[in-house]
């Protein structure tokens, strides 16, 4: 299979708020009251850890199936924590990113935990949102100024 590309394409529709599309669906981005925000929808740190556990659902699934074992059940609790200070511009001391991730998988399943072993194992090295916390990857960020030509 080729490379797939995903992309999100949106606008701010506040200081705190983005509102952002992706194939057909309309993800809205938001803050906290505490940070400012109105609370309307989880925050991009959220996401992140919303986005870890949704891929380790699908890879979990995907491998237990290969390993011949079935899954009745799934739970996925997943914590990160961070300080704000970095993000919020008090303090250059810390990172602005989580100190650290915690992800506890709670399968309801037969299989022995020597096959939950190897089926951890294996869920690991193939989750894509994994490998990208866990490794550097390429970012490239870029600026573009709109402006109006006026005409004579």
């Amino acid at each position: 299979m080729s490379d797939l590309k995903f992309s999100v394409i949106g606008e701010s529709a506040s200081a705190t708020k983005f509102i952002g599309k992706t194939r057909q669906f309309t993800l809205v981005v938001d803050e906290p009251e505490a940070l400012g925000g109105t609370d309307d929808d989880a925050n991009p740190v959220e996401y992140i850890l919303a986005g870890f556990a949704g891929c380790i659902n699908v890879v979990g699934q995907l491998v237990a199936k290969e390993l011949g074992f079935k899954i009745n059940n799934l739970k996925i609790e997943v914590s990160g924590e961070l300080n704000p200070n970095r993000f919020l511009g008090s303090s250059n001391n810390e990172r602005a990113g989580f100190k650290f991730i915690e992800i506890n998988l709670i399968p309801e399943t037969n299989a022995s935990i020597e096959t939950l072993t190897k089926w951890l194992q294996i869920v690991e090295e193939r989750c894509p949102v994994r490998d990208n916390l866990y490794n550097k990857t390429p970012v490239k960020i870029a600026v573009e100024k709109e402006y109006n030509v006026s005409q004579n």
